[in-house]
């Protein structure tokens, strides 16, 4: 854009206004530039502008406002039963001590094993625990809903109860920091990282990608789809039948690679 308009002082980049910007991208969009492109091209020509501006003493050295292009959203990438269970093993057994290991698994089994969001599983209290088959939590926007406690998530949770060396009333974190606070998101997202590199996961294998897990192994099984929403708190039912394109997606791989037509050579 620079170069085809003939800028050749910091002033002209700074004049660039939304309508010129705007002009740019229908004409890049034009030439068959995709939308993930695209925004990537407006962001840096932004700050360009803003740079520009700011060198020619503009007092408003903000660049010009205008919406990227709306990108679509990726499937969620979930990981395998096995591959859930690995992590939160690995993560148990090479903490720096016994408890932080036995607080980041049981957290980590709350998200494959019920399908919680990390904020709400580290809002747990003390009153929850020790935990019975379901389990009342807390979801955005202050929606309510019950979830399923398996065996090994209940035990897993006892057991980092048992453990931790801080007091733990009933109106208080249940989870915490290796000061006694409130256990912060981060520190479970890295352990988690951690533990990818170590079994060779990919960068998708996250925290919430247990979660996704969670909702897709469901619908393998055969859950449908309204139940499936209220187990993950969805308010829209759309939000939820993303995972039925997740599930075909596997499936495809699988007919792909067992299927004897699929096959080249």
């Amino acid at each position: 854009m620079i170069r085809a308009r003939g800028l050749a002082s910091w002033e002209d980049v700074a004049a660039i206004e939304a309508q010129d910007l705007r002009a740019h991208l229908a004409s890049r969009r034009a030439e068959g530039l995709a939308n993930a492109s695209a925004a990537r091209e407006l962001s840096a020509l932004k700050a360009l502008i803003a740079f520009a501006r700011a060198e020619s003493g503009d007092p408003d050295p903000a660049a010009p406002r205008l919406r990227g292009p709306r990108l679509k959203k990726g499937l969620p990438r979930p990981v395998t039963p096995d591959d859930a269970v690995n992590i939160a093993d690995l993560i148990d057994g090479t903490a720096a001590e016994d408890w932080i290991g036995a607080r980041d698994r049981a957290v980590l089994l709350l998200m494959y094993g019920s399908g919680l969001r990390i904020a709400e599983a580290l809002s747990l209290q003390g009153r929850d625990v020790p935990m019975g088959e379901t389990l009342m939590v807390t979801g955005k926007g202050g929606k309510q809903r019950v979830v399923p406690i398996l065996p090994i998530t209940a035990e897993a949770v006892a057991e980092y109860a048992g453990q931790c060396p801080y007091p733990m009333g009933a109106d208080e974190a249940l989870f915490k920091g290796a000061k006694g606070g409130p256990l912060s998101p981060g520190i479970v997202q890295k352990a988690m990282a951690k533990a990818r590199r170590a079994l060779g996961l990919p960068d998708t294998a996250t925290p919430h990608a247990l979660r996704h897990s969670f909702a897709t192994h469901l619908l393998s099984a055969g859950a449908d789809l309204r139940s499936l929403q209220e187990l993950l708190g969805h308010a829209s039912l759309g939000s939820t039948q993303i995972y039925t394109k997740v599930d075909a997606a596997s499936l495809l791989e699988t007919y792909r690679g067992a299927h004897p037509r699929a096959r080249k050579g």
